[in-house]
Parts: structure tokens; sequence; C-alpha cells
């Protein structure tokens, strides 16, 4: 079956299920040893294996393409309620081709999911065949990169630090093509890249949602000529400015002007008080002394006075533990200010000390882990899985949790920061901790179901209330679906940056969410010289961001925070801080309008900001220029 349209041509064969895509010279086919399917527990199930499959072309008023039906399947040999439709389509104005999947019976066993459309055959031995993934800031890795590609936990699902950016793309001898997901919610990438191969498999995978595939799954590929990395990150950025998601840190400043005070400020963070619960997984039982530790409100209100002292003129401070249960315990019950600390009487007085400087106060907050200990505890508001279950784990430093039902996280933050305000405590920024890294959550308790796009929604909600109070939003990273609502993050960073200083890059790093968001959102970048020829200050320059003065782990040896990590003196750590500072002011509301990759490996790099800066950085020298070129 074959359609064409504006020098694209469709064609599928209809024997092997398989699309060939070609746009004007250029041909994409689909691997012929991919058999598209839908995995049940252990079980794979073929789109072939269809006792009834029947294909017909459609022609409409926007577009012709052809779709197919597929019914009577069996699991185990015995007869299961299935059937779907597959619709894949030419849209005439243009020029793209849409791949959608669409349920029609689903099945009484759970879908984990479903992969479809299949991979392109993307073999050949050069750099210039490369992938474009959005895991987190950014990974371009040519076909011939000599290390192996493996998802993380969050297996490459949009929405989450596996994919800031609900997309993919490959680009062959500067032909390329950029596959967006228009319903993320529910969906993800599979990406395999083997060890010195020659190839990148991509292709998406299609999620259950509350244990169904009750809806609707779109995907969009859109064909480039001509292009680079660049080229396909500001396609995407045009499609979000059309689709309403992108808002600049200009717009945002003009309901919240204190937006501009958090523009070129070092950030510091640390904290006030430490306690593992003995059944928490980080608990430390030969070493009880790394279990608790205290500071108190007002030594950092000192400290926070001695870095003023010593020529920080902007700063913002972000405070761990400043309530009595301690870091990461007890949440969504997390109040009083911490007693042993100074209480709020010693909370205000390190607020009114920071503010004073003219400096800003935020404060660690959690919504999501919902800890046992609390008072408020109950299963009635935790997230319920379809069979009616609660997953809980006790990783963290509280011990016992579950997931606190999305929609009921406002309700608690109401209540919180009024308590705060209650005792004048005025705070200019708020992070709300692994909203922006962690996927959507679920919930099938009836009296308040959810699905993960609506958990999506209630998170921005929670970051919209947050700017109603004139209190700025940040969380853990950053994400495509927040961009609209949140201000600024903890980081953004590359994928390597949370790995052990000195391992094997699973790609060259290109900053693919900058290039469409960078005059969006703050981010700070961790400022550490990781080795002698890795100086994460020099991305911090690149993406035009701001530095890290001061960044005191929570958890020690994970999140990017290892003890093997050079450190500097305080007085170089400020010397340094100060240069990305400056260089935030200049660019942090310019578009990042271009990065070059100025050698193969990308140790030499360059980025242009939209009002003219451009800076030039080699890592193998640990050097870097600043000019203006425009």
């Amino acid at each position: 079956m074959k359609t064409t349209h504006n020098h694209l041509t469709l064609n599928f064969n209809r024997s092997t299920l398989s699309y060939t895509i070609c746009h004007k010279s250029t041909f994409w086919q689909t691997k012929s040893d991919f058999e598209p399917f839908i995995k049940i527990g252990e079980n794979t199930i073929l789109f072939k294996s269809a006792e009834t499959i029947v294909h017909r072309p459609v022609h409409t008023g926007v577009g012709s393409g052809f779709t197919s039906c597929y019914s009577g399947f069996k699991l185990n040999g015995e007869e299961i309620t299935l059937e779907f439709e597959t619709y894949v389509w030419i849209e005439h104005s243009t020029n793209d081709i849409f791949f959608e999947f669409i349920p029609i019976k689903d099945i009484s066993t759970s879908i984990d999911y479903v992969s479809w459309p299949a991979p392109f055959d993307f073999k050949n031995n050069s750099s210039d065949w490369y992938t474009l993934l959005p895991k987190q800031q950014g990974l371009l890795i040519p076909n011939n990169w000599e290390t192996k590609f493996q998802p993380d936990g969050f297996n490459g699902r949009f929405g989450t630090s596996g994919a800031y950016l609900p997309f993919f793309s490959q680009v062959k001898d500067k032909e390329g093509y950029i596959a967006i997901s228009l319903t993320p919610w529910n969906m993800g990438y599979d990406a395999v890249h083997p060890a010195n191969s020659d190839y990148t498999s991509v292709n998406f995978r299609l999620e259950n949602s509350l244990g169904k595939m009750e809806y609707r799954r779109v995907m969009r590929y859109s064909f480039l000529e001509d292009c680079d990395y660049n080229d396909i990150c500001k396609f995407y950025r045009k499609f979000a400015i059309e689709t309403g998601r992108l808002k600049t840190l200009n717009e945002k400043a003009v309901q919240n002007p204190s937006i501009n005070c958090l523009i070129g400020c070092a950030f510091v963070h640390t904290g006030i008080k430490t306690c593992v619960q003995p059944d928490s997984d980080f608990f430390d039982p030969e070493n009880p002394e790394k279990n608790n530790h205290l500071t108190t409100f007002e030594q950092r209100a000192e400290e926070i006075k001695n870095l003023h002292e010593l020529g920080i003129n902007k700063l913002y401070l972000h405070l761990d533990g400043w309530a009595n249960p301690g870091y990461d315990n007890n949440h969504p019950d997390y109040l009083p200010a911490c007693i042993e600390a100074g209480g709020w009487k010693g909370m205000k007085l390190l607020a009114d000390t920071i503010q004073s400087l003219g400096f800003l106060f935020g404060i660690h907050d959690q919504y999501r882990d919902f800890y046992k200990s609390a008072e408020s505890y109950s299963d009635d508001l935790a997230c319920m899985n379809p069979d009616g279950s609660i997953y809980s784990h006790k990783r963290w430093a509280g011990g016992s949790q579950s997931y606190l039902c999305t929609g009921k996280a406002l309700y608690f933050i109401k209540r919180n920061f009024n308590e705060i305000k209650k005792n004048e405590i005025n705070l200019d920024c708020a992070y709300l901790d692994v909203f922006t890294c962690n996927e959507g959550d679920e919930c099938a308790n009836p009296n308040h179901r959810m699905t993960r796009r609506e958990s999506y929604a209630y998170r921005n909600e929670c970051f919209n209330y947050l700017l109603s109070q004139n209190i700025l939003p940040s969380s853990e990273e950053v994400n495509d679906w927040a961009i609209k609502s949140l201000v600024f993050c903890h980081y953004a960073p590359y994928d390597f940056m949370l790995e052990k200083p000195g391992s094997p890059k699973k790609g060259i790093p290109v900053p693919l969410f900058n290039l469409v968001y960078h005059d969006c959102v703050i981010e700070p970048w961790m400022m550490d010289k990781a080795h002698e020829n890795e100086d994460y200050m020099l991305y911090a320059l690149l993406n035009g961001g701001a530095p890290y003065l001061i960044r005191d782990p929570a958890y020690p040896g994970i999140d990017g925070a290892f003890s093997t990590q050079n450190k500097l003196k305080l007085s170089d750590d400020i010397k340094r801080s100060k240069i990305v500072s400056e260089f935030h002011e200049k660019v942090a509301k310019s578009e990042l309008i271009k990065h070059e990759l100025l050698d193969d490996t990308g140790r030499k790099q360059a980025s242009t900001f939209a009002n003219g800066y451009k800076i030039i950085a080699d890592f193998d020298n640990s050097s870097f220029e600043i000019v203006k070129v425009f």
C-alpha cells in the first residue's frame, strides 16, 4: 500500500507490517527483523499473530494513509478480548506522518506496553549518523560511539528525568527526522546502542494507564533536510510555541517580578537537621554518627553573613531539613520548624538575616513521598494500584512510605504554607521535591481516581499556587510538561554528571532541553572540578546557567554528590561562582540559539545566545572565552 504527497512517499508492506518512508531522496525504512508486539507480563503477543487483520486505504480532507485492524488474539492458547487499529497517514498541510494506535476492545489482563511503530534501520559506521535522546539535558549518540547506552530506572519514560522532552530524533548525513509524542503521559522511548557497534535503535513504547489501553496514542514524525541537532530542537521549540507550552522568564516576570532577583544568584544548598530512621535503607548501624546531625538556624545565618562579607552580593539559600522531623521525614506533616535548631524564632532569624542582605530564601518540601509515620497518613489518601494494593518502600531517610495521591497535595501545601506565614516567615522560593523528575502517579482509588496526565496537571496546580503567593516554585529537575509553571530547579544536568567521575559517557552531552527552553527556566549547575579534564563550570557557562557556590548533599554518593570530586578553597569557589553569575545575568532571558561541537568528541564546544553573547569552552585545558558576536 502506498500514498504520496509533496515529495513524501509512505509505503506499507502488509505481509511484514513494515513501513518505508521516502522524504525527497532520503529513505527511512523500519527494521525488517523487528516485529511489533504487545507485552503482557512475561508474554509477548505479536501483531501478526492476530487471527483477523484487515487493511484499508483512507483519504480525508486533510490527508491520506491506511488503517489496519487487528482482532482474534490468543494468550497461552486461550482466546482473549483484544482488538485495536493502527492508523498511519500523511497530513497534507505539513507533510508530517502520524502513527496512531487506537484501542477498540481492551484486554481483561493488564497490558504492560505496546512496542510500535518499529525503529528505523539505522546502521552505518559513521559519526555523521547519530541519535538524539532527551535523557536529562540531552544526549547525542554517534553510530560509532564506543560506549554502550543502557536506560536507567526511568527507562526513557516521557515526563521524567529519563526524558525531559517528549521526542527522539535521528540524523544521517544532515538528513533527519524528529518523532514527537503528542500523547506523552503514558509513553516513552526504548533505545539500544551496543558497545563498539555501528547503529542505534530507538522507538516508542506505549504504556497502559491504570492497567488499560483505553485511549488513542499519537506520534508525529517530521522530516528535515540539511539539518543538525540545533535544527531539530528549534523545530520542537516552534511546536512548543504552537501548542502554547512555551512561556519565557520575561513573561513569567510580569506576574512575579522577583524572578529578576533570582537571575545571577549564587546558589547555596545546605540543611538543618538529618534524622535517618532505623528502617530506612540509608540507615548505617555501623556508623551511627552518620544517621543524625544538626546545625542551628543561627549557625546558618552566620555562614550566610560570612559569604556576604567575602563578596557575594546575590545569593539564594535552599534549605533542607528545616522542620522538626528532619530531612525526608514525616511528610506531609513536616511542621513545626526544627525545635532543637531554634524553632520558629530561629527560622525567622535566618530568613530575616538572608533578606536583610538582599538575598533570597527558600525551603525544601515534599508532597509525593507519604510517610507512614505522619499523623495524616492513611491508605485512603495514598496512590492505589489497579489491583487494590498500595505500593510502599523505605529507601529515604524517613523510612516506610507510600505515595500521596497528587490530587490531595495542594490541600497539604495550603495548610503548611499558611502555618509558615503565620509564624512571620516570608518565603521567596519553595522547592517541591521530585515532581519534575519522577513520573506522574496513578491512583485507582474510586474516591480520587487519577491518571498520570491528571497527576502532572495537579503538580502544575501546586506550582501555580506558590506563584499566586509570590513564592517562586522549584523542583528537582525540569520537564516539558511543567514549563509554564516552573521558575527554576535543583539542577538540569547531563546524565553523566550523576555517575561517578571518570565513568565513560554514553554519548556526547548536548543541551537539547536548553536549545528549546533555556530562556524559560533558571537552572543552577554543579561547579565541581570532577577531575583534571572535567570542569563542570564550563558546562554551567555553555548552558547559560546559575552556579552552585555550596552544594551539601542530602545523601552522599547519589545525585552527583561523590566524595572523589576535587574540592576547592572557598575563595576559589567564590571567584568561579562570580564568573558564572555575571554571565547568567547577561543571558538568562536570552534564547540559546546555537550550540556547536567543535571537535568529534565534544571536548570543545560553543554556545551562542540571542543577545549576541558566545561562550567557547575547551575541556582539555579547562579554558573558556566569552565574546560578543553581534
